[in-house]
């Protein structure tokens, strides 16, 4: 039995709600947690369509990139959309779930980790890292059960760096401390100075894991009282953050990289501006990306695909670079296929459905 929280943890395994910026409204929209999943249906957006289209397939738990309920519902009247949706849903005992920024916000796995993969990019790295995701664990264990706490911490999900894990620092010393009458006296006598060789662990992991960060390390530790730090980290996350940048395996020239990019990611459009060197290194931002311009010039860009550039916007390219304005929905069309991709990689016989409903609000008149 597959329960809705097991596929969420499946999904936050990838992408933690941590990792969503402050505006965004991920996470479980309708539903109980503890509802059993007969099959979900994945889309882009959800909308009154989308709600239809689960009723029909006898999916009892909708999958959406955008939060239906975004800015703050005060009533259920049923007079827009939204709140349509809303009342559909909960009518039919259908879960809505949204994964949004958080997927937007990872390198591995992410919205644009997939962009990358339609257009073969390679050596990927986040374009505008995080600042504020990261923190260091210190404590101080008996160097004869440093090991296993150590490895309990990195159980846990810390002491990951890059392409590294299993990181931290040691350094050893003499730690003292007297027991008082409630202590327990396992070490020496109450009132006693008692002086213990100790191990000094230093090792990093992301915020979001704090709360098992140390849980995990006062189960593993021998002392009754664990003494421990956290330290806020000021560094910036290269595994997490918004857009992305790589290169293609060759440089082409800007009207070759124009049509394999119409071709790749089943464009009918795309608006660019006018650029006069041939394009190798690319950045890329799902869903409205004209904030990240800045970051993308100074990563050296020569494009920078993403979507909703008002007009001005497009002359801040000042020729440095090309933007390729491809349209929000078309930036992000494959998500749905992303999310399906994760849930199978854990349960491979779980009936994760891709929608067949366009919930595309733009139309183009050729």
């Amino acid at each position: 039995m597959i329960l809705i929280k097991d596929i969420i943890e499946e999904l936050e395994t990838v992408a933690p709600s941590a990792f969503q910026e402050e505006y965004d409204n991920s996470g479980l929209l309708t539903g109980d947690v503890n509802t059993e999943v007969t099959s979900a249906l994945v889309c882009l957006d959800c909308t009154e369509e989308i709600i239809e289209e689960a009723i029909a397939k006898k999916c009892n738990l909708v999958i959406a990139h955008h939060p239906i309920i975004f800015r703050g519902l005060k009533r259920l009247n049923g007079n827009n959309y939204v709140e349509r949706t809303i009342i559909k849903a909960i009518r039919n005992d259908i879960a809505i779930y949204a994964i949004h920024t958080n997927l937007d916000n990872v390198l591995n796995n992410g919205v644009n980790t997939k962009i990358a993969e339609k257009i073969r990019l390679q050596n990927l790295k986040i374009l505008d890292s995080k600042s504020d995701k990261l923190a260091k664990l210190i404590t101080f264990v008996p160097t004869e059960n440093a090991a296993s706490v150590r490895e309990t911490l990195f159980n846990a999900g810390a002491g990951k760096i890059e392409n590294y894990d299993s990181c931290s620092f040691n350094t050893e010393g003499k730690g003292t401390f007297k027991g008082n009458e409630n202590s327990k006296p396992f070490l020496g006598k109450r009132g006693e100075l008692h002086t213990e060789n100790e191990t000094r662990i230093e090792t990093v992991f992301p915020l979001h894991l704090k709360n098992k960060i140390i849980s995990s390390l006062i189960l593993a530790h021998p002392y009754e009282e664990v003494a421990y730090d956290i330290i806020l980290l000021e560094n910036n996350w290269s595994q997490v953050g918004s857009g992305m940048v790589g290169e293609l395996k060759e440089e082409m020239q800007v009207n070759d990289f124009l049509k394999m990019l119409k071709k790749s990611i089943n464009l009918n459009v795309i608006k660019h501006t006018d650029y006069n060197k041939n394009i190798k290194k690319v950045a890329v931002c799902g869903g409205s990306g004209s904030f990240l311009l800045s970051k993308a010039l100074k990563a050296g860009a020569d494009v920078f695909i993403t979507s909703d550039f008002k007009y001005h916007e497009f002359f801040d390219a000042e020729g440095k670079i090309m933007i390729c304005d491809v349209g929000h929905y078309e930036s992000e069309q494959f998500t749905p296929e992303l999310i399906i991709e994760i849930i199978q990689k854990k349960y491979a016989n779980f009936a994760a459905v891709l929608t067949e409903t366009n919930t595309n609000p733009v139309n183009y008149y050729y």
